[in-house]
């Protein structure tokens, strides 16, 4: 009997990813989208007649009831968030409201409603911030830099206490960062292959950037969304790191970038200290050795892989929006 799953934030990058493989699993999928909201669903145009969206906000508890009414869901993927650090800074108040007590909103709807719902939980690897020691693993301290970081960790902390509490299926995977072509332009990865693509087209100048020395465990959305459904498979809730275990400086982006279109950062990039966070993270790295042994989980895709398939898919963007631009002239 194929099962039913749904999963907020279906309007985002993780969530497209996760929609395929459920779908390629024989699952019912479900998507909560925001009523007051005209989503861009750009990322799932591809699978919208293969899914059902239902209306629903971590902001509004009753919403979240009628949408587990809607859906009956044997698994619930909370991959909705105010998910961007930058905005976290500017918006601090509507982050927690959505990325900490979104969560207890929609774990506190599943136990009132089905009890027997396994719970997934998108946790963050900017929970760990200034964490003390390095790789960082599930036992790792905590020490958030920003308000999404604080948030996510409220996120993080509530999924455990409610299991312990009411003994849900509730588990929490901790992310580090996972990127695609789908990414938000929003996001410094896909804002330097926006970039390069539009400065190789001749369309665009240069690039402003912040911390070039930043660095990140950067991997690809689509191996990250696998663990996730791993983890709802297991017979007891545990918590989980996802990552490639090696960490690369926004400098090592950007040289791959352009260097795949054939020309020099240095010709193109700028430093601006405007861009530069309030508080900022200059190392993470993670340790999936625990998912690679309990789950059988690891990344597929290289680094330079992913940043090679971001800019070739920023290219086909940009040619197109060029030749469309092109027609109505």
């Amino acid at each position: 009997m194929s099962r039913t799953a749904l999963i907020t934030g279906i309007t985002g990058q993780d969530a497209s990813y996760l929609a395929e493989f459920l779908l390629e699993k024989e699952y019912r999928v479900f998507g909560l989208v925001r009523r007051t909201s005209s989503p861009n669903l750009e990322r799932v145009a591809h699978i919208r007649d293969r899914i059902t969206l239902v209306p629903g906000d971590l902001l509004d508890h009753n919403s979240l009831v009628q949408a587990l009414d809607r859906s009956q869901p044997d698994e619930v993927y909370n991959l909705a968030a105010q998910s961007f650090v930058a905005t976290s800074w500017n918006q601090p108040v509507l982050t927690g409201e959505t990325t900490a007590l979104g969560v207890t909103r929609l774990l506190d709807a599943i136990r009132a409603k089905s009890p027997k719902i396994r719970f997934f939980q998108a946790s963050s690897s900017e929970m760990y911030g200034l964490a003390p020691e390095s790789p960082q693993n599930e036992t790792t301290y905590f020490h958030p830099r920003s308000p999404y970081g604080v948030g996510k960790l409220y996120g993080h902390w509530i999924t455990i206490n409610y299991r312990e509490s009411f003994d849900l299926f509730a588990c929490c995977g901790i992310s580090f960062n996972h990127e695609s072509p789908r990414r938000g332009i929003e996001f410094v990865t896909r804002k330097i292959t926006h970039a390069v693509a539009r400065i190789k087209l001749g369309v665009q100048r240069g690039l402003q950037l912040g911390n070039l020395e930043a660095k990140r465990d950067w991997g690809f959305a689509g191996d990250y969304v696998k663990g996730m459904w791993l983890m709802l498979q297991q017979e007891t809730p545990e918590e989980y790191v996802f990552a490639t275990g090696v960490n690369h400086s926004v400098q090592e982006f950007v040289e791959i970038a352009f260097g795949h279109v054939g020309l020099d950062w240095r010709n193109f990039v700028s430093v601006d200290s405007s861009l530069l966070r309030p508080a900022e993270i200059h190392h993470l790295v993670g340790d999936a050795s625990k998912a690679r042994k309990k789950l059988g989980w690891s990344p597929t895709t290289t680094f330079k892989e992913l940043v090679k398939m971001m800019v070739d898919a920023d290219l086909r963007r940009a040619r197109a929006e060029l030749a469309a631009i092109g027609t109505c002239s």
